[in-house]
């Protein structure tokens, strides 16, 4: 029965016996590879709900099965090959000249597997892309995008898939890795006229009720990074600094939040500054104003403004 059905699929498919045994086996070893993989995922996921963890299962047994099936499956076809190197070097040979992009983009996959400057998670920048890395695979990986026209760092709703090859060519910028928190800056503008000192102390008031509670974690966060990284930081606690410009007084308040909280931080501590200054009487916002300045009139007498009055300094 078995011996005709093969002459039965010699004449229709022109294929020998022998291609037809190598067809048979290939055919079991990728059923093999799909049942083994299916199974452990089936593992996976009874022992556990994270879906993190599912999801490194999914891409780690996917290219383990494909790694073994195309090595399995190769020798099955190239048996008259004499060792198994000599068949990855034609192969290897023959993909290099005919698949220059795609083959970067398998040794940057290899290179991200290696080094792993960002994992699925991870909030990172790319040349002009930024977002949350969603997947992983040989050839791209996937940013659910966060700027672009939309402010504060916030999600897009566009997906951008990114080829592996650019982490070779552009600067990666990881907002999570390594220091778990980025630094954040609130400019305020206050009138020269105002009580800018007051007013410093109400922004580091506001800023120690949403931000101080960061420090003692972020400190723990620098010493953990500093084990890779060369990061230090001299002051991790929320600042506010002063200068000027032609409209005012700047207050600029400086303080650590989560990469994802930049937003719902900055509206947080905007809404009491809003608050606290409506109360104070001698503070107020500066916004571009136009003033002109008669020195004769409004400046010292020492640099050529009015002579001081009749009586000022006499007895």
């Amino acid at each position: 029965m078995t011996a005709s059905y093969l002459d039965w699929l010699q004449s229709t498919t022109w294929m020998q016996h022998d291609q037809q045994r190598r067809l048979v086996v290939s055919l079991a070893i990728v059923g093999a590879l799909v049942l083994g993989r299916w199974l452990v995922m089936r593992l996976v996921g009874r022992r556990t709900d994270d879906v993190r963890i599912q999801y490194q299962w999914k891409k780690a047994s996917a290219y383990v099965a494909f790694l073994l099936g195309a090595l399995l499956v190769g020798r099955v076809w190239f048996e008259g090959v004499s060792s198994l190197a000599t068949y990855l070097g034609l192969l290897s040979a023959g993909v290099a000249i005919a698949l220059r992009d795609p083959l970067v983009n398998l040794a940057a996959w290899a290179f991200l597997l290696w080094r792993r400057p960002f994992e699925v998670g991870d909030r990172i920048q790319i040349g002009d892309n930024a977002g949350d890395v969603i997947d992983m695979r040989i050839f791209q990986f996937s940013l659910n995008e966060i700027g672009n026209w939309v402010a504060a760092d916030q999600s897009t709703g566009r997906i951008i898939h990114v080829p592996n090859g650019l982490v070779f060519t552009e600067a990666v910028a990881n907002y999570t890795r390594g220091f778990e928190f980025i630094w954040n800056e609130l400019p305020v503008m206050v009138t020269f006229e105002s009580d800018w000192r007051a007013a410093k102390r109400v922004l580091e008031e506001v800023l120690d009720r949403h931000a101080l509670h960061l420090a003692g974690t972020a400190e723990a966060q620098v010493r953990k990074a500093a084990r890779q990284f060369m990061i230090f930081y001299g002051k991790l606690t929320p600042v506010v600094y002063t200068s000027v410009a032609d409209s005012g007084v700047v207050l600029t308040m400086r303080y650590l939040c989560g990469p994802r909280q930049r937003r719902g931080t900055a509206q947080a501590i905007w809404e009491d500054v809003l608050t606290e200054f409506a109360k104070a009487d001698a503070i107020d916002f500066a916004y571009p104003t136009q003033r002109f300045y008669d020195n004769r009139r409004e400046g010292k007498s020492g640099a050529g403004g009015p002579p001081p009055a009749v009586g000022d300094g006499g007895s």
